[in-house]
């Protein structure tokens, strides 16, 4: 009796196997092919089309090769998507028996994908399935099957088709995303997508992951739907975003001129009702850096944000944008507007009371040098700074002061050339006042209305300009302070000049004009004493040898310049 079983067993076994190994031999699924192809051009309203078609019995799906879908014509000739493979899995009895296409799930391997955003603000995926697509797709649309619960009609009020696949599937994708304005595309490879339950005109919940330029990573996982009948970009979302080490340069959103770069982790909340979208979230960017001529930041810098965006205006809303060092932060906030050029900007930063010791660290990365082995310590800086034009190419303008700090290391007072060493500020130089009016665009940097008080010393006052090679070029007029010990010492040698020289005994007053030369890191500071010297001389040394005054001005002179 048991080896009766183990018999029958064999046999139903042996059975079962010959079924599975003789009916593709009946199945001819190609002879399908022009169905599923003008199926599917219908449901996307592009032309699909692909060399062969197959059929898995062990997978129970239809398996397409070569599968090419055809871009908008009025973007690209070359196709819009190009994969090796597509598995339809079917319903098995239904295909078998009456040979009726009931989908339950779609997976495309290793797919080619070009994503292009037009001028306008549009993509060239912009009319997949929608009804203006759907009758200009080559192939005529049909009634459709291909709904795993048998639907085939469109929804009420839609002209979007009623198709529901259980699963849709992107394993293994490329990608390039090539947006509207300059710059390369971006690459990504080994795009996974997963939809469960996609339908046109249903919410439909998507897991999405992608690699990115420089080892970074992407992941977006949410719920998207209804599809948008007049523009699929445009389809409301809501999703969480992980994106891990992005590098703007090497991902090609920056270009090398702009002088941005960083390896930043972003962690945001994104959702679009498909007018405007909006994300909040934070970014934590290192290696950080702002201006062509900066540094990397050596520390990480912590970034909360909220933007929204106008999908159809293709304008933009900072609502803040808040650079954190320490406990407090610098805030952005303001409009911006794409273009076919790149993002036009009209922002507006406010740095109120910010300490210096945290800011330090980003001044590199702004493109901010301190004289070589110098630092700042202490104290407090305020700016309020406009940010405007092309993102390529901006103007940064407005009032920027520093309080109550000391540059460690640099001793002002022995640097500047031309005076006598007697107003050396003991290895380090403390600023009581440091105020300017910035004006910074790619062409130069240039400082109006500069005002510095530096108690061990004086005053000064000017203008200056920094050059995209860090030259300076700075022209200052320097008072001493009667009330410190060296700047009394200074002040009565300047009048003691005058009144050898036949002038009164106000040299003091005028100031002494000072350049600053050389590169921020290295600067040159020079007193114009002979400039200084020629308008006494006219105004004032005449009248000496006329009246044959007995005084020497070389002891005067010697006691402050050190000649």
């Amino acid at each position: 009796m048991k080896n009766r079983w183990v018999r029958i067993a064999i046999v139903v076994g042996a059975l079962v196997v010959l079924v599975i190994a003789l009916t593709p031999l009946f199945v001819n699924a190609d002879t399908l092919r022009p169905t599923i192809e003008n199926q599917l051009s219908s449901t996307l309203g592009r032309p699909v089309a692909f060399s062969h078609l197959g059929f898995s019995l062990f997978t129970g799906s239809l398996v397409a090769d070569n599968i090419s879908i055809a871009d908008d014509p009025a973007v690209a000739s070359s196709p819009f998507l190009q994969a090796k493979s597509l598995h339809i899995g079917v319903e098995l009895w239904p295909f078998l028996l009456h040979r009726s296409v009931e989908i339950t799930n779609i997976t495309i391997d290793s797919p080619s994908i070009q994503l292009i955003e037009k001028s306008d603000g549009t993509w060239n995926f912009s009319s997949l399935g929608s009804a203006s697509a759907t009758s200009a797709a080559s192939a005529p649309a049909q009634p459709s099957s291909t709904s795993a619960q048998g639907g085939s009609a469109p929804a009420q009020g839609s002209s979007l088709p009623a198709v529901t696949v259980g699963e849709l599937a992107i394993q293994h994708g490329s990608a390039s995303l090539s947006l509207a304005g300059p710059g390369k595309p971006i690459a990504c490879s080994n795009i996974d997508v997963t939809v469960d339950k996609f339908s046109f005109t249903q919410p439909f919940p998507f897991k999405l992951s992608v690699e990115m330029p420089a080892n970074g990573s992407l992941e977006l996982n949410g719920t998207a739907g209804p599809v948008s009948q007049t523009d699929a970009s445009k389809t409301p979302f809501q999703a969480t975003l992980q994106l891990k080490h992005f590098d703007p340069l090497a991902a090609n959103v920056v270009q090398p001129s702009d002088g941005v770069s960083m390896a930043a982790d972003f962690s945001a909340q994104v959702a679009s009702d498909g007018t405007n979208l909006t994300s909040t979230g934070k970014i934590v960017a290192s290696q950080l850096k702002l201006a062509r001529n900066g540094t990397p930041a050596q520390q990480p810098v912590d970034i909360d944000y909220t933007v929204s965006h106008n999908l159809a205006k293709r304008t933009g809303q900072v609502s803040d944008i808040a650079v954190h060092t320490g406990a407090v932060a610098a805030h952005v906030k303001g409009t911006f507007r794409l273009t076919d050029q790149g993002a036009i900007l009209d922002l507006h930063l406010s740095a109120p009371n910010l300490p210096i010791d945290a800011v330090e660290q980003l001044l590199p990365a702004a493109g901010i040098t301190l004289p070589s082995g110098s630092s700042l310590k202490g104290g407090t800086l305020t700016a309020n700074l406009a940010i405007e034009g092309p993102a390529s190419a901006i103007t940064i303008a407005g009032p920027v002061e520093v309080d109550n700090t000391q540059l460690a290391g640099f001793d002002l007072g022995s640097q500047i050339q031309g005076i006598n060493r007697l107003l050396g500020t003991s290895g380090g130089t403390n600023i009581e006042k440091l105020s300017t009016t910035l004006t910074s665009s790619p062409q130069t940097t240039k400082f109006d209305d500069i005002y510095a008080s530096v108690p061990s010393i004086g005053t000064a006052s000017g203008s200056g300009s920094i050059s995209p090679a860090n030259a300076l070029d700075f022209q200052l007029t320097a008072k001493f302070s009667s009330s410190s010990t060296v700047g009394s010492v200074a002040n009565s040698g300047l009048n003691a000049v005058g009144v050898a020289l036949g002038g009164k005994a106000n040299m003091a007053d005028k100031g002494i004009p000072l350049t600053i030369t050389g590169t921020a890191s290295n600067p040159s500071i020079k007193a114009q004493v002979g400039t200084m010297l020629k308008q006494q001389v006219s105004s004032g040394l005449l009248g000496n040898i006329v009246g044959q005054k007995k005084t020497n001005p070389a002891g005067a002179l010697k006691s402050l310049f050190g000649k």
